[in-house]
């Protein structure tokens, strides 16, 4: 598993984790944080792992984390996780039951695979259906951890905002422009979204 937090956890990069993760806990104290999208803005942002990274500190630091992979259409966390992808988040959005979550190597750190991917991904993803998992995932942990497509790309980030507690914006220096971190920021306040703040990725030290 080729994480940085994991391969370098005393390093620069792990220590930025680690401040990303103080400053979720301090904005909790005001509205409680159980749900958080990590969203990226366009394609060119590894959100998968700056998704996984945050996870695996979060889990260090004694909190009980479920990471999500709501990206239905390129989902990467399985492999980087090295788990099976037989089973996961879209039967488990069509069919209910209970959430087929896998172990990881890292404690306290438990993965919800995308699933076999779907011809349709948007239409697993109504509102009413992903409020109603979010409710049952946050009931057997601590926090819930979504990666989900870039917001500029298609719909489903935007709705899986509309139902989280907190969204967190991914912005990749260098390649990200100021006019699409405008136009994905105006996306989250359409369907109002709870906006926590933007993560530049990828900047120089």
């Amino acid at each position: 598993m080729n994480l940085i937090t994991l391969s370098e956890p005393h390093g620069a990069v792990a220590e930025a984790y680690h401040s990303l993760r103080t400053s979720l806990e301090f904005s909790s104290l005001e509205k409680p944080l159980r749900s958080i999208l990590l969203a990226a803005v366009d394609a060119s942002t590894d959100k998968t792992q700056a998704v996984a990274n945050l996870a695996v500190v979060m889990a260090q630091a004694g909190d009980r984390v479920i990471l999500v992979d709501g990206d239905l259409r390129q989902p990467r966390h399985h492999e980087l996780f090295g788990l099976s992808n037989a089973q996961g988040l879209s039967q488990w959005l069509e069919s209910g039951g209970q959430p087929p979550l896998q172990t990881t190597s890292v404690a306290n750190l438990r993965l919800l695979t995308s699933g076999p991917v779907v011809g349709n991904p948007v239409a697993l993803l109504s509102a009413k259906r992903l409020g109603e998992r979010l409710s049952e995932l946050t009931a057997l942990t601590d926090y819930v951890l979504i990666d989900a497509p870039p917001l500029l790309s298609v719909t489903d980030a935007a709705l899986w905002a509309s139902q989280v507690d907190g969204v967190v914006m991914l912005v990749n220096s260098g390649s990200t422009q100021k006019a699409q971190a405008l136009r994905a920021k105006s996306i989250l306040e359409r369907v109002q979204a709870h906006l926590l703040g933007a993560v530049l990725l990828n900047a120089e030290s």
